[in-house]
């Protein structure tokens, strides 16, 4: 199924993790007011301008079991706690199985600091 906005991808996702997802997007939307978000790419992107591809933030995409939180400069960014995994690029990211996995201080720290990375 092909979702237009992120609302409606979320409405794709198990209960669970859609509650998760949902909490994810709030702490997002939060620290990022001026971030726009999309389904890019067959997930949810935030980002910088009107078009979610050029100048991507942050994501969230759901899997069977987990949803994966990922920032497009998370190896830039100063993570004290070890939770962020690097991947391909200059990603990082972090696996959440449930709500009590998302700690919205740690994450708007991440946000902002990826944030200010991609406004340079």
């Amino acid at each position: 199924m092909t979702t237009t906005t992120v609302s409606d991808h979320l409405t794709t996702l198990d209960p669970p993790l859609r509650h998760l997802a949902e909490e994810l997007r709030t702490v997002i939307e939060a620290a990022l007011p001026e971030a726009a978000g999309a389904v890019w790419h067959g997930h949810p992107v935030w980002g910088l301008g009107d078009k979610p591809g050029r100048q991507p933030v942050c994501l969230v995409k759901g899997y069977s079991s987990y949803v994966t939180f990922g920032l497009w400069r998370g190896q830039d960014i100063e993570d004290r706690s070890g939770r962020l995994v690097p991947g391909a690029r200059r990603m990082a990211s972090v696996r959440l199985r449930g709500v009590a996995d998302v700690d919205p201080d740690l994450f708007t720290g991440w946000l902002r600091q990826a944030y200010a990375l991609e406004a340079k």
